[in-house]
């Protein structure tokens, strides 16, 4: 098993939910939505150069999902991050409610979580929760796939995801709560129970389904083949040229006796 990796996908999500809900249950009346996407944001943005280079930084079981679809990740590899990310949003939703409950003015029915209906802040039934919820998610994981192929400068990918995830919630939070990752869905709503737990299948399913048209949309556009031409159009250039492919040094040639 790959146990430092399942670690940092297990603590790295832990982080990301107990920032993300901490910053709605505690500050969320004083910095609205605009604050609250900001605090996902800013939190995926330096966990993926905290524990990106242990894990790669999913903390999200639709971004494994749309790993394991593109052939990036074994699907036995990928049921060890979805195992360790469910568990680490429990974990991030706990500590918010143990010490939600020890802070005065705080309401003890805050939990968090993401709904439709009466859970919506507009009202907004289960069609349009299930929809935004995939769209968004597409629009995040096809940002994801594209900064970490191979021809993406890696020096901006925390800066990337960071503000897509940050947009992805300005999208959803006024609708569902915002949710765009099953691991950071699940954990809130089994302490908050009842309607909200009866509810999370949607924030379960919709992201899993953005997260798998993002793999088709990017496989359309983005191909490996077009990975591989890049790199083709690198080694025509006159440095590169230098350089044999295969790697191997050339050997020196004797000087010839006289």
């Amino acid at each position: 098993m790959e146990f430092k990796k399942m670690g940092a996908e297990f603590v790295g999500t832990a982080m990301l939910v107990s920032a993300g809900i901490g910053a709605a249950v505690f500050a969320g009346k004083d910095i609205g939505t605009l604050g609250i996407a900001l605090a996902f944001g800013f939190a995926l943005l330096a966990l993926v150069y905290a524990v990106g280079p242990v894990s790669g930084a999913h903390l999200n079981p639709a971004v494994t999902l749309s790993f394991v679809l593109s052939g990036r990740m074994k699907v036995g590899i990928g049921i060890q991050y979805w195992l360790a990310q469910l568990l680490g949003g429990i974990l991030g939703a706990a500590v918010i409610v143990v010490v939600r409950s020890q802070v005065n003015g705080v309401s003890q029915q805050l939990y968090g979580n993401n709904g439709f209906g009466e859970l919506s802040q507009t009202n907004t039934e289960i069609g349009g929760a299930f929809f935004v919820e995939m769209l968004a998610t597409f629009l995040f994981v096809f940002v994801v796939l594209a900064v970490t192929s191979r021809v993406a400068n890696s020096a901006f990918v925390g800066l990337t995801v960071g503000a897509a995830f940050t947009v992805s919630y300005l999208m959803t939070i006024p609708i569902s709560g915002g949710g765009v990752n099953p691991a950071r869905s699940l954990g809130p709503a089994i302490f908050a129970g009842g309607e909200a737990l009866s509810q999370v299948w949607v924030f379960l399913v919709a992201p899993l389904l953005g997260a798998l048209l993002a793999v088709l949309v990017h496989a359309l556009v983005t191909t490996e083949r077009q990975a591989a031409a890049d790199a083709a159009a690198v080694a025509a250039t006159p440095v590169a040229k230098s350089v044999k492919p295969s790697g191997k040094r050339p050997r020196n040639k004797r000087p010839a006796r006289r």
